[in-house]
């Protein structure tokens, strides 16, 4: 057998030594935005979960560091993440020189900032940083800005090594307008997922939710991007050929409430079908969603289409619009179905084609897409990869 001498033990010790530097890196999460109406750490945790799953899924191959903005000073460690609050009373600093201490100090390989509408602070943090660290956009269905702004930003790009957009298509409009310079650094991953899951069919009976066959879910609020109208619309008529159907919308506004009760009161036969839900807490939207067979939207532009994605984690079948993130979430063709925006006869014809689904095949088939493409691992292994396959940080 062969014993490698001193040297060839230091340079297996080197080698080592650097793939676990390629695998474990540090990398920092924050923000300039602050939300100073929360004031304790596991009560903002709780608020934001749809996103630091995502830091907790990379923290299983990196050390993972968020820096967080409340009415709060401290340190906090939750499932392997560790953060530091700073208190921060207004909603923005234009000259964030104290995060960017902390920032330099802790050392990171990668840092990563949500949103690009703070392009002054992003170029304030590479000159504090200097050129080693990468530093990673989380794009939040913002546009790009214009005038002065738009400079700024079209500034900032040159600081940025990479931009995060939930599909390569939104990023398009950034290129054409020149704010994000070349093409190369928009990746494709989603900002945030869901906290839940499917459960057992034992489970699912003991919830309290809505009964019928089969049961159609609606959830948004009531304006003209989500456009509820339509929904209803479409299902009036779908109503003609499977009577026996349930839809239920959960809103957390009203803004077309009227429309909608005088779309019920001219069909007086849909009363027993449509139930008006209305404001449910999130963490009690899972018992909704176990119980439903399909989520629809009626979205025109959705940034990330986090309520569709949280009910196809529960193994809601999607009947949603013809949309950048729905296309992106949905495969396309992989799992539910698609329709126009506005098209009350087209989300009628998708209804219409339910009926012929195998609905336990169907759920399985939007199961196993939200696990491969839309979970917090399934994120974190596409950050890993974004990182892995264009930067050279060993």
């Amino acid at each position: 057998m062969f014993h490698p001498g001193k040297s060839g033990l230091r340079l297996q010790t080197l080698i080592y030594s650097d793939h676990l530097r390629y695998l474990f890196m540090k990398l920092i999460f924050t923000s300039y935005s602050s939300s100073p109406e929360f004031d304790q750490p596991r009560e903002w945790l709780k608020r934001i979960e749809g996103y630091t799953g995502i830091l907790e899924s990379l923290s299983k191959d990196n050390t993972v560091i968020g820096i967080e903005r409340i009415n709060y000073e401290g340190e906090y460690i939750q499932q392997g993440v560790q953060y530091f609050f700073i208190r921060q009373k207004r909603k923005t600093v234009h000259f964030p020189w104290r995060i960017h201490r902390l920032i330099k100090k802790l050392s990171p390989d990668i840092v990563f900032i949500n949103g690009f509408i703070f392009p002054l602070q992003i170029i304030q943090l590479r000159l504090k940083l200097g050129n080693r660290v990468k530093i990673i956009v989380l794009n939040r269905s913002e546009k790009p800005f214009e005038g002065l702004k738009g400079y700024l930003q079209r500034l900032a790009d040159t600081c940025v090594d990479a931009h995060l957009f939930s599909s390569s298509e939104f990023g398009k409009e950034w290129v054409e307008k020149r704010n994000i310079h070349d093409r190369e650094k928009i990746h494709e991953v989603l900002h945030g997922s869901s906290i839940f899951g499917a459960r057992s069919k034992d489970a699912k009976r003991s919830g309290s939710s809505p009964t019928g066959s089969p049961v159609f879910l609606w959830v948004g609020r009531l304006d003209a991007n989500k456009d509820p109208l339509t929904v209803v619309k479409g299902f009036i008529h779908f109503l003609a050929v499977q009577p026996l159907a349930k839809l239920c919308l959960i809103y957390q506004s009203e803004e077309l409430l009227p429309e909608i009760n005088d779309l019920i009161k001219e069909n007086k036969n849909v009363l027993q079908a449509i139930n008006l839900v209305g404001k449910v807490p999130h963490q009690q939207l899972q018992a909704w969603y176990d119980k439903a067979d399909f989520i629809i939207s009626g979205s025109h532009y959705e940034g990330g289409g986090i309520s569709v994605c949280e009910a196809m984690s529960c193994g809601c079948i999607p009947i949603v619009t013809d949309i950048i993130s729905f296309r992106k979430m949905t495969g396309p063709g992989k799992c539910g179905l698609l329709y126009e925006a506005g098209n009350e006869k087209a989300l009628s014809d998708a209804l219409r084609l339910t009926m012929q689904m195998d609905i336990k095949k169907e759920k399985e088939k939007t199961i196993k897409q939200f696990r491969e493409e839309l979970s917090f691992d399934a994120i974190a292994d596409k950050i890993n990869k974004v990182i892995h396959s264009n930067f050279d940080l060993v």
